[in-house]
């Protein structure tokens, strides 16, 4: 698809992983990891202008067609294999567990190996919200693996597994020198079947796009910056797999893709951009969206607060979220909140939804306290309390 081919696209629905993809049947996540987060294939949508920035609405549903079998590849520069190291891109799995301590089965997405000692780089959407992280490499098996620090805003993930050496990292090459009109090939855990990687090919239709991403049970979107677009087919469980050039070298992240198919059209991050977060994740440089290691635990799941169930608990309002359930022996079972009640607010912040709650707490790191209100069937409440780690690692 082209960049003349912008009309249409403005008519399409686009997709995100978690509205279509859960994770594999049969998935047994390993014991015993936490820091992840929880899979939601990001989505986009190309524009005729570099800055031309567009909203997308997630709509999971099918987008053609991927082989398992690793073909050849034409190009300037002679016939290559792709992948150039099968084991270097890697199937991730997620699963989540509630507070009765059960685990279930959350997401499915892929990496890509970096070091031979193990870090593995994905999307940070593909991790969004996990407990645990189970990493598949073809040839070596699955690891456990934990979350070194993620990017919120840029969408993407630096992970570590354990108990693997003499891994094949994938061969770097410059997303600078892309242009429009090069052959590429996109690799992936395509819906999240596993095993082998999936390959599908096209070429680079567009650079510099701008694309805002949002997931459909939720208002809140994100924008990604300076992103390529590339004609072809990407599909929920590809994010976080690997965009190669024609002699096999990883020019970019795969992060977002749309729904239908036929359309063949995708975007990757560049890798250059990738790689320099990641550095700044290697020397602990955090910032408001750079996250290092676990993050602040509260101990609640909490839901939109509706107008029929604030009227139930006496409120005249929807201000704030509902708490559903309260972890045994969290900070805030210890500070006496009891599902169902109302959070209004974090260190002096109004929370009026999850993505409000999150980021309150995401710039907090265990240890350090927050100043929490809520209210319940027995009146309003105050009090603070001491954050713990083990929880969701953002």
């Amino acid at each position: 698809m082209t960049p003349e081919d912008d009309t249409r696209n403005q008519q399409e629905p686009w997709a995100g992983y978690d509205a279509g993809m859960p994770a594999p049947p049969g998935f047994t996540p390993p014991p015993g990891t936490p820091k992840a987060r929880k899979s939601r294939w990001m989505v986009g949508l190309g524009a005729l202008l570099a800055a031309l920035i567009v909203a997308v609405t997630l709509v999971g549903l099918n987008l053609g067609t991927h082989t398992s079998a690793i073909p050849t590849i034409s190009s300037s520069s002679g016939t290559i294999t792709a992948p150039t190291t099968v084991g270097s891109v890697v199937d991730i799995d997620t699963s989540r567990q509630d507070f009765r301590g059960q685990v279930t089965p959350l997401g499915a997405g892929s990496g890509m190996v970096l070091t031979t000692d193990g870090e593995i780089l994905t999307n940070n959407h593909v991790v969004e919200d996990a407990a645990r992280i189970s990493v598949s490499i073809p040839g070596e098996g699955t690891a456990a693996a934990k979350v070194i620090g993620v990017d919120t805003s840029d969408d993407i993930a630096l992970l570590q597994i354990s108990g693997m050496n003499g891994l094949d990292p994938v061969s770097i090459g410059d997303s600078s020198s892309v242009a429009v009109g090069d052959q590429v090939t996109a690799i992936g855990n395509a819906y999240g079947k596993g095993g082998t990687p999936a390959v599908v090919q096209g070429s680079v239709t567009a650079l510099h796009r701008t694309i805002r991403a949002g997931d459909p049970g939720s208002s809140d979107s994100e924008q990604l910056n300076d992103v390529i677009q590339i004609s072809a087919n990407v599909v929920p469980g590809d994010s976080g797999g690997a965009l190669l050039d024609a002699d096999g070298n990883v020019i970019g992240i795969i992060t977002a893709g749309p729904s239908q198919g036929g359309t063949g059209i995708g975007y990757a991050i560049p890798i250059g951009a990738a790689i320099d977060i990641v550095n700044q994740i290697r020397a602990g440089h955090g910032s408001t969206t750079i996250l290092i290691g676990d993050r602040g635990f509260l101990g609640v799941s909490v839901e939109t607060l509706d107008a029929t169930t604030a009227a139930q608990l006496g409120l005249s309002d929807t201000s704030g979220v509902l708490v559903t359930g309260v972890k045994q022996g969290s900070p805030a079972a210890k500070l006496g909140i009891i599902a169902p009640a109302v959070i209004r607010s974090i260190d002096g912040t109004k929370i009026n939804s999850k993505e409000d709650l999150g980021a309150a707490l995401h710039v907090k790191t265990p240890g350090q306290t927050v100043a929490v209100t809520w209210v319940d069937g027995l009146g309003s409440h105050s009090g603070t309390a001491t954050l713990a780690g083990g929880g969701p690692a953002v």
